[in-house]
């Protein structure tokens, strides 16, 4: 019988399986491809018929992944607003969330994911984040006085994806070719007086 390290067996269940999901997940941004189990298992430290014990195929581990990191990114962005004052400095911790976001190795697994799984399975998670990730912004902007709220938060995200891209190529920095600090820099100019932080 396998040795439970934990006090109990719905505990033990709990850690295998967010290792297994830390694994698939850290093997996603290490290569951009879909892991194999066999490779998920020997990372996480299990052999690869115990991975099928917790997820019963490759694409179920997928989108397990999915349903882990979407709200893990969105409760990221969510507390730095939380901690904010002025709905002008939250509206800017929101921005300054998801500047760190794109700069940070969460893009790569979210580029992997995006090609690595169905679109059809994806449309709907990725549409539950975006509004979940946008409730905040919204809010924010509404206290700000914003008369558009649904607008400008759109247009809002759209400045962020703008400004976080590497060149005028197209493709999203994840390099650190533009650094965090510099897109902030320029978001602050262009949003500074709006959001009143200038």
């Amino acid at each position: 019988m396998p040795r439970i390290d934990a006090p109990t067996v719905a505990e033990h269940h709990q850690r295998q399986q967010r290792a297994l999901l830390d694994a698939a997940k850290a093997l996603l941004a290490e290569t951009g491809e879909a892991p194999s189990m066999a490779a998920v298992g020997r990372r996480a430290g299990l052999a690869r018929s115990s991975v099928y014990q917790y997820f019963e195929s490759p694409q179920a581990l997928l989108h397990a992944v999915v349903a882990d990191v979407l709200p893990a990114w969105a409760a990221q962005v969510h507390a730095l607003v939380a901690a904010a004052d002025t709905p002008g400095e939250r509206v800017w911790a929101y921005i300054a969330g998801n500047v760190d976001l794109f700069a940070s190795a969460e893009q790569v697994v979210a580029h992997a994911l995006a090609r690595v799984v169905d679109p059809q399975d994806l449309r709907g998670p990725m549409q539950e984040f975006h509004a979940a990730l946008q409730v905040p912004l919204r809010e924010a902007l509404a206290d700000l006085g914003e008369p558009d709220v649904v607008s400008m938060a759109e247009l809002i995200d759209s400045i962020i994806v703008q400004a976080s891209r590497a060149d005028a190529s197209g493709a999203i920095c994840v390099t650190g070719d533009v650094s965090p600090e510099a897109t902030l820099a320029r978001l602050r100019r262009l949003l500074g007086g709006y959001l009143g932080i200038a």
